[in-house]
């Protein structure tokens, strides 16, 4: 090293053997060290001496170097004070940053690279201010006076509360306790106050100290904690905080007692400290400054990621809403084009068959008229055989007569009006317009046994009915049976159509009403109708499921509110 002052290093550490070990090491590489085995001579020892660097050890007795560190950083002297910090803790590291800790080394780490970070924290600090100087004033520790007329108790909480690092006043009773509070000099940052003692009354002493507390001039007031039972009563809390008490903390709880002490004595140190330095910043300052910059930014930065991610979630809604809206156009579209064609071809369809039906009566009047030939058997015969054929072209126009009439029925242009609907003869109506994917391979059992007619539009029923049906007719390509069941009870009309299929597995169920979703082969499908049946029976507040029919196919469940009803 070169010539010059050596630089002085203060070592806190309390093994004995690790400490001499570490000090003939940083004196042989040309520092001069001193040492303090707890980070409460340390402490005392900053307020006549400060070094140029402190080594900590982060495991010591008491006070650990957690809050050391934490310690240091509450002063003006000694908050720009670097600090390296040795421990062997796996999570040392983290736990010593966030604490304070200008660097960390592990105590396994090499010895050169103990000495390499020490030596490059004092290039760090070369240039800077010292800290010492008129107006600052040393480190203080904290002042707490503890009140119990227990001497159990007393010993115990006080110490804890010198553990912390606090200096520990203990009065076990009013006359030592004002004694402390009037003596010369005397100031304290927190006061415990034991409210339910047996040797005297707490309460009477509570606002015997809140009194001192506000006659005092030129201090600033100092924080009163009542300790009390486990659960006081409501009375007692109003009765304590009323005679000035601040904070009232069960006794059975010393660690939270500890800790309120902790964060009222940290609070007045800062609050001292921040009159102390009256606008005087230092390069500690203004890197804590950028720090807190840094962190405020990186916020933002996870705010706008947060955002971003959330208008992402948002475009995908969207984007599922649109799909669905489409769908529905696009059915929409369908079913008004189907109305129109279906009307044209009815009214094409009826005017000839209307005529060719009054023609035919006439031709089978007629027929029945005519007398057969006495003795002529031929001319016999072919009349009875021209009799029973135009009965069946009868038969035959009847049936397209009734045909165009379903069509008309399915595809009426006022399916978005609801209205009372029959429902037994809605279903016959969808089953006759898809007989021809029944046939005779697949037989319909039918239980209309709820209420015949319910208030909905008769979409309801054409569209969904005739959806599920023709996906039931397509799921048994070598026949099979579908049931239809209808059933009502106090609050909700029920359908249920089940086939004896191959049923729908688990996996799937969740995606058959989605638009677009078809397990059919390409071409066979368009993964609209289920879609389209779903949105049906929401927009009548009521739900569609699908389940495991008992002949293990599918069983569709349609349910429509009866507050529907309400025409």
């Amino acid at each position: 090293m070169s010539e010059g002052p050596r630089p002085r290093l203060l070592l806190v550490e309390d093994s004995e053997t690790q400490a001499l070990e570490l000090r003939l090491l940083l004196e042989s590489r040309g520092f001069a060290v001193e040492r303090c085995p707890t980070a409460e001579a340390a402490l005392d020892h900053l307020n006549t001496s400060l070094p140029d660097l402190v080594v900590a050890d982060h495991h010591l007795p008491g006070m650990n170097g957690d809050e050391f560190t934490r310690q240091l950083r509450l002063s003006l002297r000694t908050r720009a004070l670097p600090l390296l910090m040795l421990t062997g803790a796996r999570d040392g590291e983290r736990q010593g940053l966030e604490s304070g800790a200008d660097a960390y080394v592990a105590k396994s780490a090499d010895r050169d690279l103990l000495i390499l970070r020490i030596r490059a924290l004092l290039r760090e600090r070369k240039g800077g201010s010292s800290a010492e100087g008129p107006g600052v004033a040393a480190f203080r520790r904290g002042r707490v006076l503890v009140v119990d007329g227990s001497a159990t108790y007393r010993t115990f909480l006080a110490g804890l509360l010198t553990q912390e690092g606090h200096a520990v006043t203990a009065a076990d009773g009013p006359e030592a306790a004002l004694a402390a509070l009037d003596a010369p000099g005397a100031t304290f940052d927190c006061v415990t106050l034991d409210l339910l003692g047996p040797a005297y009354d707490g309460l009477d002493l509570c606002r015997a100290i809140d009194a001192r507390r506000a006659s005092a001039e030129g201090a600033a007031p100092f924080h009163l904690v009542g300790i009390a039972g486990s659960a006081p009563a409501k009375d007692f809390l109003v009765a304590a905080f009323a005679a000035g008490a601040d904070d009232v903390v069960s006794k059975a709880d010393g660690d939270v007692l500890v800790m309120r002490v902790r964060g009222l004595v940290r609070r007045r140190l800062l609050e001292e400290d921040n009159r102390r330095i009256a606008g005087e910043f230092g390069d500690r300052e203004r890197e804590l400054e950028r720090a807190r910059a840094e962190a405020e930014a990186a916020e933002a930065r996870a705010k706008l990621a947060g955002a971003l991610e959330q208008a992402n979630r948002d475009l995908a809604d969207a984007n599922r809403k649109l799909t669905e809206a489409q769908a529905k156009l696009v059915q929409a579209a369908k079913m008004a084009s189907l109305g129109e064609l279906v009307a044209g071809i009815a009214h094409e369809i009826n005017n000839p068959l209307a005529f060719i039906l009054a023609h035919q009566g006439t031709v089978e009047r007629l027929l029945g008229e005519v007398p057969a030939p006495p003795g002529d058997a031929l001319a016999e015969r072919s009349l009875a055989k021209a009799r029973d054929r135009i009965g069946s072209m009868r038969m035959g126009l009847t049936r397209i007569q009734d045909l165009v009439l379903n069509l008309r029925k399915f595809s009426r242009l006022d399916e978005g009006e609801r209205s009372r609907v029959h429902v037994p003869e809605a279903i016959e109506t969808v089953l006759a317009l898809i007989q021809h994917k029944l046939g005779g391979r697949i037989a319909v059992e039918r239980d209309f046994s709820g209420r015949p007619e319910i208030h909905c539009t008769p979409a309801l029923l054409n569209q969904v009915v005739m959806n599920i049906l023709g996906n039931a007719a397509d799921a048994m390509p070598e026949g099979g049976t579908i049931r239809i069941v209808t059933e009502s009870s106090a609050d909700t009309d029920v359908i249920r159509i089940s086939d004896t299929g191959p049923g729908i597995s688990e996996d799937l169920r969740e995606k058959i009403f989605e638009p677009f979703f078809t397990t059919k082969p390409v071409g066979s499908g368009t993964g609209l109708g289920l879609a389209i049946a779903y949105s049906v029976v929401q927009a009548h507040s009521g739900s569609l499921t699908v389940e495991t029919a008992s002949g293990g196919g599918a069983c569709f469940v349609i349910g429509i509110p009866r507050q529907a009803d309400s025409a």
